[in-house]
C-alpha cells in the first residue's frame, strides 16, 4: 500500500493542459472522435467510420506469429477505459469485469444528465473541467448533496457523458474522503429538453405537411381556364368558333357559362339566338359522324365474322384429322405416348372450336335480334303515316282511357286503405290477445308458486304439531312420576314428622323444585368446575342436550339465575367481543350461608 501511494503521488499534477493521449485513447475505445478541452480535435487523422486512429498501421493477418485469419472480436467485449488526467483532478476507470452501470429509460430529446457521487469539495469549475470534454455545456445546477444536473448543447453529447459513469474521481493528490467520489451519470428528465423536442417535432410535422401538400398539388389536375366576360367583341369571337368544328367544344362551354350567368337580356337576345342557331347546325354533323362510325363498326363486325368463320373451318379440318387418326386402321400403328398426345390434342381442339362456335352463334343471334327490331319499327312507321287522319279520335280515346285509369287507381287506393285498416285492427287484436295470454300465464305461475309455498308451510306445521304432542305426552309421564314420588315422600314424612319438619320448610323455600332440577344443578356444577374461567349459556346447553335433547336454554338460564349462591354471571371482553359467562361459586356460597 505504501508503494502504491508513492507511485500515485509521484504523478505530476501540475500540467498546464489535460493529458491528450489518455483522453484520446479513452474516446477512441468508445468509437468517438477525441476532442480537446477547447473543442479542437486532438488527432487530425481520426477516421470515425473505422472507429480507430488511421495513423496506427493495421494488423496484417500474414504477420509471423499470427494465424491466417485473425480471431473475431466478440460484440459484448467491454471497451478498455483508461485513466483520465485533468488539470485539477484525476479520473480512475472502474473494474472492467463489473457489469455496466444501470441507467433509466432515455427521455425524448434528452440533453441533460444527472451526475451523482461527486466529492464534497468539488466545485462547478471542476465539474466543468471534467464534462466540457464531452461537448458544450450550457448550464450546471449543483446541489449541496454531492450531485448536479448538466445540460449540454446537443443530444449526442449526453452519450459521451454517460461514458464517464463508474469512474472514481480524485481532487489533486489528496486521499481524503471529501476529495474523492465515484461518478454516477444517468439521463435526466428536464422540461426545457422536452419543450425543445416537442417544438422540433412540430416543425418536422409542419415540414411533412408542406411536403405532402406540394406533392398533392403536383399530381392535382390543372383547373380549367377562366371564362371571359361577355362583350360584343367576345360574342363575335365565340360565334366564329362555333362555326369551326375543331373549336366547337370550347365555344359551346363559353356560351353555356354566359347563359347561366344571366347575360341574356333584350339587347343581347339576338346575338345569343344566332349563337344557339349555329350550335344547332352541328346536330346534323354529329348525326352524320355517328352514322359513319356505325358503318365502320358494321364493316369491322363483318370482317371479324368472316375471319372467325375461316378459323372455325380450319378448326373443323384439324378435328377431322384427329378423328381420322383415331380410327383403328391408323390408331394401331402409333405408340402409347403418341396415342395419348393425339387424344389430348383432339380434346383441346374440340374445346377451342366449341368456344369459337358459341361466339359466332352469339354474333348471329344479335344480328337476328337487330333485324327483328328493324322489321317491327318499319310497319309502325307505315301505320303512323296511314293513321295521321285519325289522330283526333285517338286523342279522345286516350283522354277517356286516362280518366277511367284514374278512377280505377282511386278505387284501388281505397281498397288498399281498407285492407290496411283491417290488418291494423287484426294486428291490434292479436297483440292484445297475446298480452292477455302472457298476463294469465304469469298469474298462473304465481298461483302455482304460492300453492307450493303453502303446502310446504302446512307440512312444517304438521311436523311441529306432532313434536308438540310427543312433548306433551312426555311431560304428562314426568308429572305422573313426580306425583308418585311426592306421595312416597309424604308417607315418609308422616312417619318422621319431628325430624323432617324443618326439611319440609327448607324444601318449600328452596329454589330447586324437582329432582330433575337437582340433577341439572349437579351436572352444571361439575361442568363449570372443570371450566374455572366460566362458559357461555349456549356452551352449557349444548353439553346438556347431548344427555337430554329436550332441555332448552331458557329453562337452564332461569334455574341458574335462581341459584345465585351456586352460579354467578360475569361479563368478559370489550366492545363487540363482550360475552356473558357463568361460573361456579358454590364453595364461596357455602361459606357465606
Amino acid at each position: 500500500d505504501g508503494g502504491r501511494n508513492l507511485s500515485l503521488d509521484s504523478i505530476p499534477m501540475g500540467l498546464p493542459m489535460s493529458d491528450p493521449t489518455a483522453w484520446a485513447t479513452a474516446m477512441n475505445n468508445l468509437g468517438m472522435a477525441p476532442m480537446g478541452m477547447t473543442g479542437q480535435p486532438l488527432l487530425p487523422d481520426f477516421d470515425p467510420a473505422l472507429g480507430m486512429m488511421t495513423g496506427i498501421p493495421p494488423i496484417n493477418p500474414m504477420m509471423p506469429g499470427l494465424g491466417i485469419v485473425p480471431p473475431p472480436i466478440p460484440p459484448d467485449m467491454p471497451a478498455v477505459k483508461e485513466i483520465i488526467h485533468c488539470k485539477s483532478c484525476t479520473l480512475f476507470p472502474p473494474n472492467p469485469h463489473l457489469p455496466p452501470p444501470a441507467t433509466r429509460e432515455r427521455p425524448p430529446g434528452c440533453k441533460t444528465v444527472f451526475v451523482g457521487g461527486l466529492p464534497e469539495n468539488g466545485t462547478e469549475q471542476i465539474i466543468m473541467e471534467v464534462f466540457e470534454q464531452c461537448g458544450e455545456v450550457i448550464a450546471i445546477r449543483k446541489s449541496k448533496k454531492n450531485f448536479c444536473h448538466i445540460r449540454f448543447a446537443e443530444e449526442f453529447m449526453v452519450d459521451k457523458a454517460l461514458y464517464l459513469s463508474g469512474y472514481r474521481i480524485r481532487l489533486g493528490s489528496s486521499t481524503d474522503k471529501k476529495d474523492t467520489g465515484r461518478l454516477h451519470v444517468d439521463f435526466a428528465q428536464a422540461r426545457d429538453d422536452l419543450y425543445e423536442w416537442e417544438c422540433k417535432q412540430r416543425m418536422l410535422a409542419r415540414e411533412e405537411r408542406h411536403r405532402r401538400r406540394l406533392a398533392e398539388e403536383r399530381f392535382r389536375p390543372p383547373s380549367p381556364p377562366p371564362v371571359v366576360h361577355y362583350s360584343d367583341h367576345e360574342c363575335s369571337v365565340v360565334a366564329e368558333k362555333l362555326k369551326d368544328d375543331t373549336k366547337f367544344s370550347e365555344a359551346i362551354q363559353t356560351l353555356l357559362t354566359w347563359i347561366e350567368r344571366g347575360e341574356v337580356n333584350r339587347r343581347t337576345a339576338n346575338n345569343f339566338y344566332s349563337m344557339i342557331q349555329s350550335a344547332n347546325s352541328h346536330i346534323r354533323r354529329l348525326i352524320n359522324e355517328k352514322a359513319a362510325h356505325e358503318k365502320e363498326m358494321e364493316e369491322a363486325k363483318e370482317k371479324f365474322k368472316l375471319a372467325l368463320s375461316g378459323i372455325l373451318v380450319q378448326f373443323e379440318q384439324i378435328v377431322a384429322v384427329y378423328h381420322s387418326a383415331s380410327k383403328q386402321k391408323a390408331w394401331d400403328h402409333f405408340t402409347k405416348a403418341q396415342r395419348k398426345n393425339i387424344s389430348v390434342w383432339c380434346k383441346q381442339a374440340e374445346e377451342i372450336r366449341n368456344i369459337h362456335n358459341d361466339e359466332l352463334m352469339g354474333i348471329r343471334r344479335e344480328e337476328e335480334m337487330e333485324m327483328s327490331d328493324e322489321e317491327i319499327e318499319d310497319p309502325s312507321e307505315m301505320k303512323e303515316t296511314e293513321e295521321s287522319a285519325l289522330v283526333s279520335q285517338v286523342e279522345a280515346l286516350k283522354e277517356e282511357n286516362d280518366s277511367l285509369r284514374w278512377q280505377l287507381d282511386a278505387y284501388r287506393n281505397e281498397v288498399e286503405l281498407l285492407k290496411q285498416e283491417q290488418g291494423k285492427a287484426t294486428r291490434d287484436e292479436d297483440t292484445t290477445k297475446e298480452q292477455q295470454m302472457k298476463l294469465l300465464q304469469q298469474a298462473l305461475q304465481g298461483m302455482q308458486k304460492h300453492l307450493l309455498k303453502v303446502q310446504e308451510e302446512y307440512k312444517k306445521r304438521e311436523a311441529e304439531l306432532e313434536k308438540v304432542k310427543e312433548d306433551k305426552l312426555k311431560v304428562e309421564a314426568l308429572l305422573e312420576n313426580l306425583k308418585e314420588q311426592e306421595s312416597s315422600t309424604s308417607r315418609v314424612c308422616a312417619c318422621s314428622q319431628e325430624k323432617e319438619c324443618p326439611v319440609e320448610k327448607t324444601l318449600s323455600n328452596s329454589p330447586v323444585k324437582s329432582e330433575r332440577e337437582v340433577l341439572l344443578v349437579g351436572i352444571i356444577s361439575t361442568f363449570l368446575h372443570v371450566h374455572p374461567f366460566g362458559a357461555s349459556i349456549e356452551y352449557i346447553c349444548s353439553y346438556l342436550q347431548r344427555l337430554d335433547s329436550k332441555i332448552c336454554t331458557a329453562e337452564v338460564e332461569v334455574l341458574m339465575t335462581r341459584l345465585q349462591n351456586t352460579f354467578r354471571q360475569e361479563l368478559s371482553g370489550v366492545g363487540a367481543s363482550l360475552e356473558k359467562r357463568w361460573k361456579f361459586c358454590g364453595f364461596d356460597g357455602l361459606k357465606m350461608t
